[in-house]
């Protein structure tokens, strides 16, 4: 993306992304306001709810990944390890795996639907607050998401299948299709955990 459009997006209808460009000093210059920032402003931004969009000035090209990576690295750093060590050898175990491409989504329709009941588990805590050591309140949501988690291993698993072989086993032709097929059912049982939740808020 161009200098020119870039600006074109900040300057651009109201609600949309602000832009933010990384130079080669690794100084980060919000456009909206003019200033340089931080990574923890970009931080509180998130946190606020409010969309950026990071680009490197010199080429153009959209490194908001790789920021809000960045970003998770240092608040990690700091001692907030939202991350578990096993969590982290499974996630790396994935990069490269047949199945790298479902992973993004299964983790986004986790978060969302933790976060879109963060309300109801923030009223939980404060209703028992005090009652019952440890995290308990938040057993029924964790079941709910290993339900999910446990179904769409099921859908995967006719996948197992396609592998030839006596303890040599090929890697599947990809097939769009398929993962499309997955992503749909996904959605689907994504209704159904909400559906779920609501009725046993």
């Amino acid at each position: 993306m161009t200098d020119k459009s870039a600006k074109g997006r900040k300057n651009g209808a109201a609600g949309e992304a602000t832009v933010i460009k990384k130079y080669a000093n690794r100084r980060l210059y919000n456009t909206a306001t003019s200033s340089y920032v931080t990574l923890d402003f970009l931080a509180e931004m998130v946190k606020n709810g409010e969309d950026f969009v990071v680009y490197d000035a010199k080429s153009g090209d959209d490194i908001t990944h790789s920021v809000l990576t960045q970003i998770i690295f240092e608040e990690e750093n700091k001692g907030q390890n939202l991350l578990p060590i096993q969590f982290l050898r499974q996630l790396i175990k994935f990069y490269g795996d047949s199945l790298q491409s479902f992973v993004p989504s299964y983790l986004e329709m986790s978060m969302d639907s933790f976060a879109s009941n963060q309300d109801a588990l923030r009223q939980r805590m404060r209703d028992t607050l005090g009652a019952t050591p440890g995290y308990s309140i938040f057993e029924e949501s964790v079941r709910k998401n290993m339900e999910l988690y446990q179904q769409a291993m099921k859908m995967l698993s006719p996948m197992s299948n396609i592998y030839a072989g006596a303890g040599t086993p090929t890697k599947p032709a990809e097939d769009p299709g398929q993962i499309d097929d997955l992503k749909s059912q996904l959605a689907a049982l994504q209704e159904k955990l909400e559906r779920l939740e609501k009725k046993g808020a």
